[in-house]
């Protein structure tokens, strides 16, 4: 019963969100390809025994943040991770995530 009343709560929280794709038919019915994208990651996590503390946790999910969307947008992450580093070596501020290429 317990957990039949948290779901019945979940879905009324997020009612909208379950029908935005009525008012939004450019969007997908699921997020298949975004779970797609992370199953190797949650792979190499379980795979290493995870991280030891909350910044080795979030400093994985960011550089597997930044490698994907590089990815996605047909761009070499390594190129720009390296950019990242020689910026921030210098005392400047990372450069922004490349923008998609053009269709």
């Amino acid at each position: 019963m317990k957990k039949t009343r948290a779901l019945a709560r979940e879905l009324v929280n997020d009612w909208d969100a379950f029908w935005v794709v009525l008012d939004h038919p450019e969007l997908p019915f699921t997020n298949s390809e975004a779970e797609r994208m992370l199953r190797h990651w949650v792979i190499a996590r379980r795979i290493s025994l995870g991280t030891r503390t909350p910044q080795g946790s979030r400093a994985f999910a960011l550089i597997a943040s930044v490698i994907e969307t590089c990815r996605k947008r047909q761009t070499s992450p390594w190129t720009y991770i390296a950019e990242v580093v020689r910026q921030r070596r210098k005392g400047l501020e990372a450069p922004a995530l490349p923008q998609p290429a053009a269709a």
